[in-house]
């Protein structure tokens, strides 16, 4: 694959943490929700964005994807030379390396940029500059999948946005980790991890999901499983869940963006 000549990469140099299986709870669901539209697109190619010291993360996310969409080509971008130089011995059919940052330089518009555990280390108010160039570099019908996970992958929150900007948040976890759904706030994405305070929607639906998940201990002697899947059901009476069942037995969540958006 050719790489259009570009300017000095946008961004700053991360930590570059990263395990395998770190983002399979992320992975899982961008397989499951969007790969028919990666299916149907005509040149289906994913980056990896920021995908650290190790290209772990951009392997995984080939393997995944093409369960769903076998033509999918994944590009993992990083900004650090050092890292794209590690990654390029990993490089096979449907897998490359790119020396880049927030411009995405790769010839056309992606189907999906996923960008995970990169804005954490940013200020809250650059999130929503960085969102918009790389939605405006999504292809029609494309996805930005832009979230924080522990160093293991065991909770997860990401956030979904298309071309036009944020729809959905969702929560994963490894069920059997979990004292209650509040345990999720330290890895809410940059846009909303300061936002857990009273008066803000995100804080009122963790403590609501508390509450719920309280409300459900009965269900415990079921499995963690039912708990959380009773919970997740009571929570659709006042929040817009937008998954179904078959999602909240993997220990997932998703709300829409509008009712957890900060108030400013």
């Amino acid at each position: 694959m050719r790489t259009p000549a570009t300017s000095r990469p946008v961004g700053t140099v991360t930590r570059g943490t990263t395990n395998p299986n770190r983002l399979r709870r992320m992975d899982r669901w961008i397989a499951a929700t969007h790969g028919t539209a990666l299916r149907r697109a005509s040149d289906p190619v994913a980056v990896d964005l920021g995908y650290g010291a190790a290209p772990w993360t951009a392997v995984e996310l080939l393997a995944r994807l093409r369960t769903a969409a076998p033509r999918t080509r994944v590009v993992g971008i990083e900004i650090e030379p050092a890292r794209v130089a590690a990654a390029r011995p990993y490089e096979r059919e449907g897998l490359v390396f790119r020396h880049g940052g927030f411009e995405v330089p790769v010839p056309g518009r992606p189907a999906l940029i996923r960008a995970a555990n990169v804005l954490r280390q940013y200020d809250e108010a650059e999130v929503a500059p960085v969102w918009r160039q790389l939605c405006a570099r999504l292809a029609p019908g494309g996805l930005l999948v832009e979230g924080t996970c522990d160093e293991i992958g065991r909770r997860h929150v990401w956030v979904a946005l298309g071309p036009e900007g944020p729809r959905t948040v969702t929560f994963a976890t490894r069920l059997g980790s979990l004292e209650r759904p509040s345990d999720l706030a330290e890895r809410l994405p940059k846009a909303l991890i300061h936002r857990n305070v009273p008066g803000e929607p995100v804080h009122a639906f963790l403590r609501d999901f508390d509450r719920a998940w309280a409300a459900a201990a009965p269900y415990a002697s079921y499995g963690a499983r039912q708990r959380w899947m009773r919970a997740v059901r009571d929570l659709t009476a006042d929040w817009p869940v937008t998954d179904a069942p078959s999602r909240w037995r993997q220990g997932e969540v998703t709300v829409s963006w509008a009712a957890l958006a900060p108030l400013d």
